[in-house]
C-alpha cells in the first residue's frame, strides 16, 4: 500500500501513514460520536506511523487512547494500549488524508448508531458485546 500524508484541519500537525488494508470501518460508539459528532471513519496503520506537531493523547479508556492535534483539536488516530495481540493497533482518522479511494467494510458499536444515519451497501457489522469481547481477557485468565 502507499504511504499517505495528510494533516490536521490548521495543518500544525502532519501525519504520515501507510494503510494496512485498503478498507475504511467506522466506529460507532459513544466515545467516537462525541469525539466526532457522528462517527469516527478510520484505516488500519502500519507500525511505522509518525506525526509532527503539537499531538495530545487522552485514555479513553481500560485498554485505548485517543490523539488529538493540541492547537485545532482534530482527531488523529485512536490506538489500543492494552497487553496482547491489539496492543499497538492504531486507527487512523481517515479524514486527515485525501480521498483514499477506500470502501467501508466494518462498522463497529452497530448497535449504538443513532437512527438518523445509515450507509448504503453491505459490510461486516459487530456489536457493542463483540468489540469489547475483542478486549475481555481469555477464558485461560490471560490479561489481555
Amino acid at each position: 500500500m502507499p504511504e499517505l500524508q495528510g494533516q490536521c484541519m490548521c495543518g500544525a500537525v502532519t501525519v504520515t501513514a501507510t494503510p494496512a488494508k485498503n478498507a475504511l470501518g467506522a466506529c460507532h460508539c459513544d466515545q467516537c460520536r462525541r469525539w466526532t459528532s457522528s462517527m469516527l471513519v478510520t484505516f488500519q496503520a502500519e507500525e511505522g506511523y509518525a506525526a509532527l506537531g503539537p499531538v495530545k493523547t487522552f485514555a479513553s479508556s481500560d485498554w485505548a487512547e485517543r490523539a488529538f492535534c493540541a492547537d485545532c483539536g482534530s482527531a488523529l488516530w485512536y490506538r489500543v494500549t492494552a497487553p496482547g495481540d491489539m496492543h499497538g493497533h492504531t486507527e487512523m482518522a481517515a479524514g486527515l488524508f485525501e480521498d483514499t479511494g477506500y470502501g467501508l467494510q466494518l462498522e463497529l458499536f452497530i448497535d449504538k448508531k443513532p437512527d438518523g444515519y445509515a450507509f448504503a451497501g453491505e459490510r461486516k457489522q459487530m456489536t457493542k458485546a463483540e468489540v469489547e469481547a475483542m478486549f475481555a481477557p481469555s477464558e485461560e485468565g490471560d490479561s489481555q
